[in-house]
């Protein structure tokens, strides 16, 4: 490696930079968490696809993903683009992925039951290979450019208020929007009396609709993904010297590193009972509460920790340490999915019970599933350290391998929980149908919370180990 670059690998990020790299997390949160939180709903509600049949796409398309993200964490450590070893990809694959993602909720009215099923798999898998080809290099990126775990912790930080802040439109602006271009009568959001002519955006007339606005979404989504490209610099990259990376170096990586292992296992399993709570929160307030107008008020209360407390996490971290900091919001969480569980019971009609659990249970998610990304780094510079490899590309295809995973379960098995107890569309949900949507919102979450913490306790890197190792490394 340039001895001028070897010279820059702990150098003092930017505030321009850290924004410019979140752009990037921006950008991919709203294809995924549109996809992670409506897509089901989507295909069942709208489309009128089964839940038995969505749960079959969403496993099909995540089975392949185990294949094909492993071949990409391959292909991105072996290759050197002229413009950069990670970032060029954003532009490559940052186009198809507008595209591809904007048509998963193409109207297909016209289309037969069949047809329907067949393009909604089609399109989400597209969709899928595509984005390991964005999600990989980017992730990438990260551990490439400081190795300053000072650095790192406020890097976290900024792209995480910038994760949240599309997740801010996705999960509180996306349905009023769908709602306000569908149109109906004037209707009380739940917020301080404000009222807005809101149709019904679960009937399969609002496909259009549907459309209409995430496609403006992709298009916001790919010029985030160019700032990133634009602004940011990769200075910790693999010796030139490096053997080629192989796809067998990913068994190798999970073999030997246990400190993969354990993270791995926890963004596996907090990746699920994100997108548990993801996928069925419009169920939950459309039968559950019977409120779906009160989504954007209470998603607007819910988005204020992952925006404006994001700020707070390096000196939290640095006051409860590690692992401590993982399970004080690990059990935050569960007190919000509590509360959530009692405004459910009797009490539907008293918004502020949604407002507090919303709160709380978004306070400790977005700060156990945002700041664990910190962790990779780490991961990554301990894998240099044991095998000589700075294998980046091959540890973030099996951490997005974790994610996507989380992804696909959290999507595949709510939707089999709820074919299960009986649920076929918002008009037809029966007790049984409102006990499936309770198992999947509230209580199983909650114990993967807690199969989550008990990972984190395991977990055998502390800062003083990854410190010496960055130093050993960089003076090598």
């Amino acid at each position: 490696m340039d001895a001028n670059v070897r010279k820059d690998e702990f150098v003092k990020l930017s505030l321009r930079e850290r924004i410019s790299y979140g752009f990037g997390d921006f950008a991919q949160n709203l294809v995924f968490g549109t996809v992670g939180g409506y897509l089901l709903f989507y295909m069942t509600n709208i489309d009128g696809i089964s839940a038995a049949s969505g749960a079959l796409i969403f496993m099909i398309v995540r089975s392949i993903n185990v294949v094909w993200d492993p071949y990409v964490g391959a292909a991105v450590d072996k290759n050197n683009p002229r413009a950069g070893k990670y970032r060029p990809y954003l532009v490559y694959f940052g186009i198809p992925l507008t595209i591809l993602s904007a048509m998963l909720f193409f109207p297909t009215a016209n289309f037969t039951a069949n047809g329907k099923f067949i393009y909604a798999l089609i399109s989400y898998l597209a969709t899928a290979l595509i984005y390991s080809f964005v999600n990989v290099p980017y992730g990438s990126i990260n551990a490439s450019l400081t190795r300053d775990g000072e650095s790192i912790a406020e890097l976290t930080s900024t792209r995480m208020i910038l994760a949240n802040t599309a997740n801010l439109l996705v999960y509180t602006f996306f349905p009023m929007f769908v709602q306000l271009a569908v149109g109906g009568p004037m209707t009380d959001t739940g917020f301080f009396g404000l009222k807005m002519p809101l149709g019904d955006y679960g009937k399969p007339s609002a496909q259009g609709d549907w459309f209409l606005v995430y496609g403006i979404y992709m298009v916001l989504g790919f010029a985030a993904l160019m700032l990133s490209y634009f602004g940011t610099h990769e200075r910790v990259l693999p010796d030139e010297n490096q053997k080629a990376a192989k796809i067998t170096d990913l068994f190798i990586e999970l073999k030997s590193n246990k400190a993969l292992q354990l993270l791995g296992g926890f963004f596996l399993v907090a990746f699920t009972f994100m997108f548990f709570g993801n996928t069925v929160w419009p169920y939950f307030m459309q039968s559950s509460i019977g409120h779906q107008e009160w989504m954007t008020s209470i998603g607007l209360i819910g988005s204020i920790p992952g925006i404006f407390l994001v700020a707070l996490w390096p000196r939290l971290r640095g006051v409860l340490g590690k692992k401590n900091f993982f399970l004080a919001f690990l059990g935050i969480f569960i007190l919000g999915q509590l509360v959530l569980w009692f405004w459910s019971h009797g009490h539907q009609d008293q918004i502020m019970y949604g407002y507090i659990g919303r709160f709380l249970q978004q306070w400790g998610l977005t700060s156990a599933t945002g700041f664990m990304w910190s962790l990779v780094p780490e991961i990554v510079t301990y894998s240099e350290y044991v095998s000589g490899k700075r294998a980046a590309g091959i540890i973030n295809a099996i951490m997005g391998l974790c994610f996507k995973v989380g992804l696909a379960l959290g999507g595949i098995i709510p939707a089999l929980i709820l074919s299960a107890y009986g649920f076929k569309d918002s008009e037809h949900v029966g007790t049984n149908g409102l006990t499936g949507i309770e198992v999947s919102f509230i209580w199983i979450p909650i114990v993967l919370a807690i199969v989550a913490a008990l990972l984190i306790v395991l977990y055998p890197l502390d800062d003083d180990d990854v410190t010496a190792m960055n130093r050993e490394l960089s003076e090598n």
